[in-house]
């Protein structure tokens, strides 16, 4: 069933703000003083690979139906804006096309669903509650930590051991009608290779029957998994940074209960 949400729950998660300067919230198309149409956007300033980037994440573009003839404006409306890495992680299959129109390239869409099979792990070691957490990370991943800790819908782990840490953001959902993880990110998909056994020990033991990962964070699929296709592939549009740039984090992915 879609969760429902109240206009002051859509408030508190466009309120979500990770830059200096927020340019707005997004625009709104109005008609004698009625919204007939709107798109949102989060803003986050970053660090990627040691410069600052601004990153503009597009969400909830909505148009009534007898004004869509106007709904590319409300897009051209946030892509003028200059200097900023440009990202919509939930468009339709209509909305992905007019992306691309702008330019917008697709993220690879497969997803790797991994059996959380109970075999005993021979290293690594999870741990999850807050305080753990924090002691253990440092610099960048400690940041990573602290913006999103506060989201009571994700799931944050870290795994591996001192000084070779991966930090995991995950939800908790179904696939099949049973319970699975579904992670949105993931620190460094080679340590996540090395202590998935722990992982998906942890996991099981905790009801998830399987892992559900894009695999273009996976240094390789692992033995048992299988790829699942067919989803409308993420966009994101900019000069300068490729796939390997773009994650989930400063989002409407971690701020909305998506």
């Amino acid at each position: 069933m879609p969760v429902k949400r109240t206009a002051n729950d859509w408030i508190s998660g466009l309120q979500t703000n990770w830059c200096d300067t927020r340019p707005n919230f997004g625009f709104i198309m109005r008609d004698d003083g009625k919204i007939v149409g709107g798109i949102g956007a989060y803003y986050a300033d970053r660090t990627i690979r040691g410069q600052k980037e601004s990153f503009c994440n597009i969400t909830s573009w909505c148009v009534l139906d007898s004004y869509r003839k106007y709904s590319m404006q409300l897009a051209m409306s946030v892509v003028a804006q200059p200097g900023y890495h440009f990202t919509d992680f939930s468009p339709t299959k209509v909305v992905a096309g007019t992306l691309q129109f702008f330019k917008f390239k697709s993220l690879e869409e497969g997803v790797a669903v991994i059996p959380n099979l109970p075999l005993f792990p021979i290293c690594g070691q999870v741990l999850t509650e807050s305080h753990e957490i924090e002691r253990n990370l440092s610099g960048a991943m400690l940041r990573v930590w602290q913006d999103h800790s506060s989201f009571p819908w994700l799931q944050h782990v870290i795994v591996g051991k001192p000084a070779d840490w991966c930090h995991i953001i995950y939800k908790r959902s179904k696939f099949k009608g049973l319970p699975c993880s579904q992670i949105i990110y993931v620190s460094d998909g080679d340590a996540f290779g090395r202590y998935l056994p722990r992982l998906k020990w942890h996991l099981f033991w905790r009801g998830m029957m399987t892992t559900h990962v894009e695999r273009r964070v996976l240094a390789e699929v692992p033995k048992l998994a299988f790829v699942r296709t067919g989803f409308n592939p993420k966009q994101f549009l900019s000069q300068t940074l490729g796939p390997s740039d773009i994650d989930y984090l400063y989002s409407e992915t971690v701020a909305l209960d998506l």
